[in-house]
């Protein structure tokens, strides 16, 4: 029962940083930030979100800048889902490079 209460809770939470980053990288013309998985604590207080950030060139600058305004990206958060949840969760943001991986297998297969 608690494993779907959590799920229910990441995908929550995974629209609502999918339509904050949408709404933030419009600005920044030819950038593009993807939120591929969320995953909670099972006392809901710790939120990981892997980012998959395009072009890659540009990810470890967007991700010292996300990391710089992690309180402003919670606060944002929590007036988006003050009504579906008690307590905000902490957020942690780490980059998925899942799809450079496949990439890199494929062009090693290619070869």
């Amino acid at each position: 029962m608690q494993e779907t209460r959590q799920n229910r809770i990441a995908r929550l939470l995974q629209k609502e940083l999918s339509l904050i980053f949408q709404s933030q990288t419009r600005m920044m013309r030819g950038t593009m930030v993807s939120v591929t998985k969320v995953k909670i604590s099972p006392d809901l207080s710790i939120c990981t979100a892997y980012l998959s950030i395009f072009p890659g060139e540009k990810s470890e600058e967007l991700m010292e800048n996300i990391h710089a305004n992690e309180k402003s990206i919670r606060y944002e958060l929590g007036t988006r889902v003050r009504n579906q949840l008690r307590i905000i969760p902490e957020l942690r943001f780490f980059i998925d490079d899942s799809l450079d991986y496949i990439e890199r297998i494929d062009e090693l297969l290619g070869k």
